[in-house]
C-alpha cells in the first residue's frame, strides 16, 4: 500500500511542478517578442549613432514604448506617436519662443498644454488618446529640459521627431523581417468565440426567457475588450481596413444580438398565445442564432426577407395586435443582428468588404476627464515648485519624469494600479541601469558590448510586460532603462549624475502614487455617480431626438455598461439592482433613438405628419399612456401605405411601445433621474 502511494505522490509532485513550470516559464511567442524588440531597439540605437542624432536615447526609447506583441498594435501607436510628437515640437518651439525669458509663465503655460492634452485623451480611444497625451509631454522633454538653452530647443526638436522616426522605422522592419503575429489572426478566435457564446446567449432567451442584466453584462464584458483590437488592424495588410470594418460590425452587431434577443423573449411573455404568424417568426429567430448550416449567410438572407413579409402581414390585417407587431419585429432584429455578426466574423477572415462599416464610439464622463487634467496640472505644479526650491541642478529632468509619468497615468483603465506599478518599475529600472553602466560596461566603448548588456533588461522587461498584472512593471523598466542608461557615442560614465538621476525618477514616481492617492480622487461610487449622470444627460437628448443614430448609441451603451459593472459594488442585491437600473436606462435611449430615426424619414409624409408629432410628443414627455396611443396609431395607419413605409411604421411603433414598457416598469427608477412624467 505504501509503496503505491509513493510513486502516485511523485505523480502528483511531478505533475504540479509541471504545472508550475508551466505557469511561470514564458512561452516560445514571448521570448520571440522579447528578441524582436531587443533587435529593434538596437537597431534604432545603432541607426541614431550613425546618423549622429543629439538624442539617440530617444530611439530605443520610442522602441520601447511602442514594444507590443502584435503588428497591427505596434503600427497603430506608432503612427499616432509621431503626430503627437510633431504637434507637441511645434508647441514646445511656440512656447519658447512666447516665454523663453520667463520661467513661471512658461511653466504655467506648459501645464495648461499639459492638462487639456490630457482632456482631450479622455474622449479618445486606444491609440489615438495616447497620441493626444504625448503631444502634452513631448513639450516637456522639448521646452522644459532645454529651460535654461531656449536657444537649442528649435535643434532639440528636430533631433526628437528624427529619433522617433528612426524608432518607428526599425520597430517596424523588425516585426515584418521576424514575421510579427498580426492582430487580427488574434482577433479572429476570439471573436468567433465571443459570437458563439452571444448566439447560445439569445438561444437561451428565446428557448428559456430573459437570462438577466447580470448574464448579459458577462457577455459584454467579453466582447468589448475587442474594440482596441479592430481599431488596430487597418494598417496590417492592403484589405486591412474590411477587416476592421468587418470586425467592428461584428461586435456592434454582438451588442444588438444581445439586447433584440432579451427584446423578443419579453414580448413573447406578453402574448399568452402566440399565432401561428409569431410562432413561425420566433422559429426563425431561434435558427438564425443556431449553430452549423442553419445559420449561414444564404440561410440568414432568406430567413431575413421571410421576416419582412411575416411583419408586412401583420400589419396589413385588420385590427392588428401591437404586442404582435413587436414580437415579429424583434424577431428580424435578432435575424439582422445574426446577419451582420456572422458578416462580420467572416470579413475579418477573409478581408471582404463587410456589408456596412461603423463606428464604436467609447464612454467618457466629463467630470473624470476634468478631474484627471486637473490631477496631471497640480501635480506638475507641485513638483516644480519642490524641485524649484531644493534647487537641484537635474530638475528639469525630474520635472520631464513628472509629466511623463502623471501623463501616462491618465490614459490607464486604472491609474491606481498603474502608479503602484511605476512605484516598483522605477527602482528596477535604475537597477538595470545601473548594473549595464558600471558592471557589464565599466568603462568599456563600443556598440556589440552595449548591445549584449541590454539584452537581459530588455527580455525581463518584455516579458512582465506579457503579463497583465505586471505589466506595467515591466513597460516601466523597458522604457526607463534606457532614458536612465542615456547611450551616448562616446558612453559617459558619472556616478553622481547617474545616482542623482535614478533618485529624482523614483521621487517622480513616488510623486504620481501619492498624487493618485491624494489629488482629486475618484472612487468607485463616484464613478457610478458620473456614469449615471451622462447617462441621465444622454437619455434627455434621446427622447427630444438629438444625440446620433441607434447603432452607435447601442455601442456607446453597451462600453457604458461595461464600464459600470467594473465599477459595481456593494452587496448581491445592490449590485443587481444597480445593473437592473442601468440597462433600463440604456434600452430606453436606445428605443428613444431608434424611433426618432424613424420618424424623420416618416415626417416627410404629408398624411402622416399629425402623428409623427403626436409620438414626438409622447417620446419628448417620456408618458407611457401617450407611448402605447402613438404606436398604435401608427399600426392602425399602416394598411394605408407602401411595404417600405409599413416597415418604418413597424419598427417606429416597436420602439415607442418598447419605451412605454420600461418606463411603466422602471417609473420609480426614472422619476429619482428626474425624467419627465416618469
Amino acid at each position: 500500500m505504501s509503496g503505491a502511494a509513493q510513486p502516485a505522490d511523485r505523480a502528483g509532485l511531478g505533475e504540479r511542478l509541471l504545472d508550475a513550470l508551466d505557469r511561470w516559464v514564458p512561452k516560445p511567442a514571448a521570448w520571440a517578442f522579447a528578441l524582436r524588440i531587443w533587435l529593434a531597439m538596437m537597431l534604432a540605437l545603432y541607426a541614431a549613432f550613425w546618423l549622429q542624432l543629439d538624442s539617440a536615447s530617444s530611439a530605443a526609447v520610442c522602441v520601447a514604448i511602442l514594444a507590443q506583441p502584435k503588428r497591427g498594435q505596434a503600427l497603430s501607436k506608432a503612427g499616432y506617436r509621431f503626430l503627437g510628437t510633431v504637434v507637441g515640437g511645434i508647441v514646445g518651439i511656440l512656447l519658447i519662443a512666447l516665454f523663453g525669458q520667463d520661467r513661471v509663465l512658461l511653466l504655467v503655460s506648459f501645464a495648461c498644454w499639459l492638462g487639456a492634452c490630457v482632456f482631450i485623451a479622455q474622449f479618445l480611444q486606444d491609440t489615438r488618446a495616447y497620441g493626444a497625451m504625448l503631444s502634452g509631454y513631448t513639450v516637456a522633454i522639448i521646452a522644459v529640459a532645454h529651460i535654461d538653452a531656449p536657444q537649442t530647443v528649435f535643434d532639440a526638436a528636430i533631433g526628437r521627431v528624427a529619433a522617433i522616426a528612426v524608432g518607428i522605422v526599425a520597430i517596424t522592419f523588425i516585426n515584418d523581417a521576424l514575421a510579427s503575429p498580426s492582430t487580427w489572426r488574434s482577433l479572429l478566435p476570439r471573436l468567433a468565440g465571443a459570437h458563439a457564446a452571444a448566439k447560445a446567449f439569445a438561444r437561451e432567451s428565446l428557448t428559456q426567457g430573459d437570462p438577466g442584466p447580470e448574464r448579459t453584462a458577462a457577455l459584454i464584458r467579453q466582447v468589448a475588450p475587442m474594440r482596441a483590437d479592430a481599431s488596430a488592424i487597418a494598417g496590417e495588410l492592403d484589405d486591412g481596413v474590411h477587416r476592421a470594418a468587418g470586425a467592428r460590425s461584428a461586435i456592434a452587431a454582438l451588442y444588438v444580438l444581445a439586447a433584440a434577443s432579451r427584446a423578443l423573449a419579453a414580448a413573447m411573455d406578453r402574448i399568452p398565445e402566440p399565432g401561428p404568424r409569431v410562432r413561425e417568426a420566433h422559429t426563425l429567430a431561434l435558427r438564425a442564432v443556431s449553430d452549423g448550416a442553419d445559420a449561414s449567410s444564404q440561410t440568414l438572407a432568406r430567413d431575413g426577407e421571410r421576416l419582412r413579409d411575416l411583419v408586412d402581414a401583420g400589419l396589413c390585417e385588420a385590427n392588428a395586435s401591437l404586442d404582435e407587431i413587436m414580437a415579429l419585429q424583434r424577431a428580424l432584429d435578432v435575424t439582422n443582428a445574426a446577419t451582420f455578426a456572422e458578416d462580420g466574423v467572416r470579413a475579418l477572415g477573409d478581408g471582404h468588404e463587410p456589408l456596412r462599416d461603423i463606428a464604436l464610439p467609447t464612454h467618457r464622463d466629463f467630470q473624470v476627464a476634468v478631474r484627471a487634467a486637473l490631477r496631471v496640472m497640480i501635480a506638475f505644479g507641485l513638483a516644480a515648485g519642490l524641485f524649484i526650491l531644493l534647487g537641484l541642478p537635474q530638475s528639469s529632468f525630474a520635472l520631464v519624469q513628472v509629466a511623463a509619468t502623471c501623463s501616462l497615468s491618465s490614459v490607464t483603465p486604472d491609474p491606481r494600479k498603474f502608479a503602484q506599478g511605476v512605484l516598483i518599475g522605477m527602482p528596477l529600472a535604475a537597477l538595470c541601469a545601473g548594473f549595464i553602466l558600471f558592471v557589464m560596461l565599466n568603462g568599456n566603448q563600443g556598440f556589440p558590448l552595449l548591445a549584449i548588456a541590454m539584452a537581459p533588461p530588455v527580455a525581463f522587461g518584455c516579458l512582465l510586460s506579457l503579463n497583465p498584472p505586471t505589466f506595467t512593471i515591466g513597460f516601466i523598466t523597458l522604457v526607463f532603462t534606457p532614458v536612465l542608461l542615456a547611450p551616448e557615442n562616446p558612453q559617459s560614465y558619472d556616478p553622481q549624475a547617474f545616482l542623482m538621476n535614478g533618485l529624482l525618477v523614483v521621487v517622480a514616481a513616488v510623486i504620481l502614487f501619492l498624487t493618485i492617492r491624494l489629488v482629486l480622487p475618484i472612487s468607485a461610487s463616484q464613478h457610478r455617480a458620473f456614469a449615471l449622470e451622462e447617462a441621465r444627460r444622454d437619455l434627455a437628448e434621446a427622447l427630444v431626438g438629438e444625440g446620433g443614430d441607434a447603432t452607435t448609441r447601442t455601442s456607446l451603451n453597451a462600453d457604458r455598461l461595461f464600464q459600470f459593472s467594473a465599477w459595481n459594488s456593494g452587496s448581491g442585491a445592490v449590485r443587481r439592482a444597480s445593473l437592473h437600473h442601468a440597462f433600463a436606462v440604456a434600452q430606453l435611449e436606445a428605443a428613444a433613438a431608434r424611433a426618432h430615426a424613424q420618424l424623420r424619414p416618416l415626417s416627410e409624409l404629408s398624411g402622416l405628419v399629425p402623428l409623427v408629432t403626436r409620438a414626438r410628443e409622447a417620446l419628448a414627455s417620456a408618458r407611457s399612456a401617450d407611448l402605447d396611443r402613438a404606436a398604435r396609431a401608427l399600426i392602425g395607419e399602416a394598411r394605408a401605405q407602401d411595404r417600405t413605409v409599413r416597415m418604418q411604421l413597424a419598427r417606429t411603433a416597436t420602439d415607442l411601445a418598447t419605451a412605454s414598457h420600461v418606463i411603466r416598469r422602471h417609473g420609480r427608477f426614472f422619476r429619482r433621474l428626474s425624467l419627465p412624467s416618469s
